[in-house]
């Protein structure tokens, strides 16, 4: 499917999930460039958001935003999510691919974008009395994103609702085993590295 076709598609996506996340996987209405297309514009969304809301609702201090680590742990997240659930369905009878995991991730993403960008350049003219709506709207894009990320799960695993949630709750644990163990594998690198320094310098200089 052509790319523009595909990324357009996010709007049937969100707004009728239950055709639009099966027909991603069945009929190839989506992309995976597309998704991450998506991935790419939530990091611009929230970076933008965090430097760009005005100053009634902006909580973050500019001097200490860093647009590195933004993009690092919206990645981290999405390769984590994808990653764990993969590894949980693939021993809970799941239907769904790698691929078809990623591009499902990646379009539940679009209402952050859809929603929150326009809330920047509102932030601006609102007042302080009317703070709520943002902070509703705020609300509503991060549960219509989950809301969807349930949803393509079991569309795309063919779960049921009961089995969607025990491989949400398995996936989020599976995230943390990963982060875990890659940590651990870090830091064990960096110490041989270190011992490998060490005994370098012991011979170099005796």
């Amino acid at each position: 499917m052509l790319y523009g076709k595909s990324l357009k598609y996010l709007f049937h996506v969100i707004f009728h999930p239950f055709d639009g996340f099966w027909d991603l996987k069945f009929e190839k209405r989506g992309s995976l460039g597309a998704a991450i297309t998506i991935v790419i514009l939530t990091i611009i969304t929230l970076s933008i958001e965090k430097q760009g809301t005005g100053f009634l609702y902006n909580m973050n201090r500019l001097s200490e935003l860093n647009i590195v680590v933004d993009i690092f742990t919206i990645v981290l997240v999405y390769v984590l999510w994808c990653t764990a659930n993969w590894c949980t369905t693939s021993l809970m009878e799941g239907k769904g691919r790698m691929i078809d995991i990623l591009i499902a991730v990646g379009y539940s993403m679009a209402p952050i974008v859809l929603i929150r960008l326009p809330l920047v350049a509102v932030s601006h003219f609102i007042t302080s009395n009317e703070g709520s709506f943002y902070m509703v709207f705020k609300t509503v894009s991060v549960m219509w994103a989950l809301l969807l990320l349930f949803l393509g799960t079991m569309i795309t695993h063919q779960y049921t609702v009961k089995k969607t949630i025990v491989t949400c709750i398995i996936t989020v644990v599976g995230m943390g085993i990963i982060m875990f163990i890659g940590l651990l594998f870090f830091n064990v690198i960096g110490r041989m590295i270190t011992f490998v320094a060490t005994i370098y310098k012991e011979l170099r200089f005796r």
